[in-house]
């Protein structure tokens, strides 16, 4: 009989953000399980690295330098992988920012960036995918949003959290439009998990409580790792439609 973990054996992967944290932890867990994995993100040589990590480990990867936030970046991104592997299963759409400040601080720059690779990637990954899932029959798009997608992140990150409730809607609304194509679609909506994201507020008194409140309640990035396995290795007629995960000592 066929463990449901061989399930991810021979899929081919991207995860996006992945050079650190959640995206990093993903594609070594989907490689450990027998997944060619594509890694994309900027930094160039710490995505070389990482391959260089999972291939000494006996996995299949490789890297492509990505910026989501420009749709010609993710599309160049999919047709990389096609020629190297001939397919897209799973699409993790990972990369995100998360700088936190009141809105009359009016850092609008920084709103511009949120909106652009909190958003607008997930949309453009999506667009570089789904047709090609479509014509394959099968696929899997895997978005994540934030548990600030279910729960105004105020006084500090109205517009952090404005993004991911667009993720949330952008991912149900997608799951409906696909419909019987084959093609799955899950949402994993982590709380305060270890990564770089903590570190990108610039507001000083706002840069403070979110260190504090990560030092206090964050979990290991491969626990989000962990739930997005469980999604991706389900048998193709199972759709994990949403994953919500928090530290257990996490209120918010």
């Amino acid at each position: 009989m066929t463990s449901i973990q061989d399930n991810i054996r021979g899929k081919i992967a991207i995860v996006t953000g992945a050079s650190s944290g959640l995206g990093e932890s993903t594609a070594r867990h989907l490689a450990a399980r027998g997944a060619k994995v594509v890694l994309a993100a900027r930094r160039v040589d710490r995505l070389d690295a990482v391959v260089a990590e999972i291939r000494a480990a006996g996995g299949e990867a490789m890297a492509v330098a990505t910026d989501v936030s420009k749709r010609a970046d993710l599309e160049r991104l999919a047709a990389a992988t096609i020629e190297a592997f001939g397919r897209i299963d799973v699409l993790v759409n990972n990369a995100g920012v998360m700088p936190l400040s009141p809105i009359d601080k009016l850092k609008v720059d920084e709103w511009d960036r949120t909106i652009d690779v909190n958003i607008k990637g997930v949309l453009y990954g999506i667009a570089a995918v789904l047709p090609r899932m479509k014509a394959q029959g099968s696929g899997h798009i895997v978005n994540i949003s934030s548990i600030a997608g279910f729960k105004v992140f105020t006084p500090i990150g109205t517009v952090y959290s404005a993004t991911k409730y667009a993720v949330r809607a952008i991912s149900e609304g997608l799951r409906v439009e696909v419909g019987n194509s084959g093609v799955r679609v899950t949402i994993v909506s982590p709380g305060a998990v270890d990564s770089e994201l903590k570190f990108n507020t610039t507001d000083p008194d706002a840069a403070a409580g979110v260190n504090a409140f990560y030092e206090a309640n964050q979990i290991p990035a491969d626990s989000v790792a962990r739930a997005i396995v469980y999604a991706v290795e389900q048998p193709a007629d199972v759709d994990i439609n949403e994953v919500v995960l928090r530290p257990v000592s996490q209120e918010f």
